[in-house]
């Protein structure tokens, strides 16, 4: 792509992808590397972000970025290590905190006259977390902001363009940190804003042409927003020569394989429904791991994808409709030093016997952005406000072993949660709800007679794309008239519990 872009160093901090979305609000392209990887810099990079990091840069291995072609040659923000790094290394002075800095904090002081904090009121609330603090600021640089307790939250160096934040601009706790961010990236970096839903078509398109040219490709699609999407751009790109397949591995939602296989036929995909229910439960067969299961899950669907893919006379690539948070949460990013933290059944590649390629058309791209993808190509907007559903399906919401009378239980309470969402007008005020299936039984009364019966708990939650997320605060009598209708209608089911839990330290699935 021929877009201006802002290259994102990462050196391992969990706000990173943050970083990125921030940047994209503003239509501005950006990419994250790995802090040792620094791509070759052409005329389209306008900017460098060094992000934030679980490393001290008075630790004896920490990371050491390469600033040669950068440093004085294209603007830089750094946040938190970064900030700490560059005061660090040309003669400022780096300490552990006398107190702990994490949380929020208010704006003491500003410079006025900076460009970076155009607009942003004195008392402005920013987001602290680290545990060193800069206790003295290279000779050349100057202070530009401060906080009751840190001094220098923030300084500048304008011969080269270079501002450090000792505060995090990319959470949403630091109220003006989209200002702080534009204000860099508009008023300093003189960036055009060019990237936008329409242009990502576009070029992913006419690149997707140009790398499969005649070739044929299957894709797996799960019925959510992420694959449909991807499905819709290679239908554009390559048309009759897509082949996609619509597996019912036995843990998608109650009916879901029928409908949604009859809703891609009537947006013209050429779409194949596959049954493949009893392979799935084979596999899953005593595993209570969840890992495991991830693993076991992804395994059978490269078995069901190479069989299909068999079928169709010189199929070459295999299309995935993983999306940023996939890639970031199974791997660090690009081989950076960002912790792992779950494996995703789509991420990591094929094994060698299948001897396909992979595309992934949406794999730099948030949940949210797929969302505008769809909406600037028309995609129904019902099938776009549909939640997240993870690609293991009920296999993760059922914590421990799979049965298919675990999964029938699930899928009874799952639609009734679901369907009142909808019938009470709270659906699309949800990022995503489901039901989990726990390992425990409780006692109950029903009728005068004991019960012990299982429980299971209904999880609901805000969030923009995934990475952070808060549980929705659903009205009581909502959740007693959903409880009252599982323990009345669902056989097996006599208590229902709701998760308030955050992520972070949760996560939104419970495995």
């Amino acid at each position: 792509m021929h877009h201006e872009k802002i290259l994102i160093l990462d050196f391992g901090s969990q706000y990173t992808q943050l970083i990125a979305r921030r940047v994209r609000e503003l239509n501005i392209y950006s990419e994250i590397h790995p802090y040792n990887k620094i791509p070759s810099l052409d005329d389209n990079w306008k900017a460098v972000i060094l992000s934030g990091s679980p490393f001290s840069v008075r630790e004896e291995n920490c990371p050491v970025p390469e600033l040669t072609n950068i440093k004085g040659k294209l603007p830089i923000l750094a946040i938190c290590y970064g900030a700490q790094f560059l005061a660090n290394k040309y003669g400022g002075e780096v300490l552990p905190s006398k107190i702990r800095e994490y949380g929020r904090a208010n704006l003491s002081y500003i410079n006025s006259s900076s460009l970076l904090f155009e607009n942003i009121n004195l008392n402005s609330q920013v987001w602290m977390s680290h545990g060193d603090t800069i206790t003295k600021l290279p000779s050349e640089y100057e202070l530009i902001a401060s906080t009751k307790e840190v001094t220098n939250a923030a300084y500048s160096f304008e011969d080269e363009k270079i501002y450090g934040l000792q505060f995090h601009p990319e959470v949403y706790h630091s109220k003006d940190g989209g200002l702080l961010i534009n204000n860099f990236l508009i008023n300093i970096c003189n960036c055009t804003q060019d990237w936008t839903p329409e242009s990502f078509v576009d070029n992913t398109i006419n690149e997707l042409k140009i790398k499969l040219c005649n070739d044929k490709v299957v894709l797996g699609l799960s019925g959510g927003v992420d694959s449909t999407i991807a499905a819709v751009l290679l239908d554009k790109a390559i048309g009759k020569n897509l082949y996609c397949i619509f597996v019912d591995n036995g843990l998608l939602r109650k009916n879901e394989f029928n409908d949604v296989l009859d809703q891609y036929k009537g947006m013209g995909l050429n779409v194949k429904g596959v049954d493949a229910k009893e392979d799935f439960y084979s596999v899953l067969e005593g595993v209570s791991d969840p890992e495991k299961k991830r693993k076991a899950i992804g395994a059978k669907f490269i078995d069901v994808f190479d069989y299909e893919a068999n079928l169709i006379e010189n199929v070459k690539w295999l299309a995935q409709g993983t999306i940023y948070p996939d890639v970031i949460e199974s791997v660090s990013v690009s081989g950076g030093p960002s912790a792992t933290i779950k494996s995703h059944h789509n991420v990591g590649g094929l094994p060698d016997f299948m001897k396909l390629k992979i595309v992934e058309p949406l794999k730099t791209l948030f949940k949210d952005e797929v969302r505008r993808i769809g909406k600037s190509m028309d995609v129904d907007s019902q099938l776009l406000a549909r939640h997240p559903f993870p690609g293991p399906g009920l296999a993760i919401r059922i914590l421990g072993n799979i049965t298919s009378e675990k999964v029938r239980i699930l899928q009874e309470v799952d639609d009734i949660f679901i369907s009142e969402l909808k019938s009470h007008n709270l659906y699309d005020d949800v990022w995503q709800a489901g039901a989990i299936f726990l390992p425990v039984q409780s006692v109950g009364v029903m009728g005068d007679e004991r019960t012990y019966e299982n429980v299971v708990a209904l999880r609901a939650v805000e969030s923009t794309d995934g990475m952070t997320a808060d549980w929705v605060h659903l009205p009581y009598d909502f959740l007693a008239l959903v409880s009252n209708e599982i323990i009345n209608k669902v056989h097996g089911v006599n208590r229902v519990v709701y998760d308030i839990s955050s992520k972070p330290p949760a996560t939104i699935e419970w495995e």
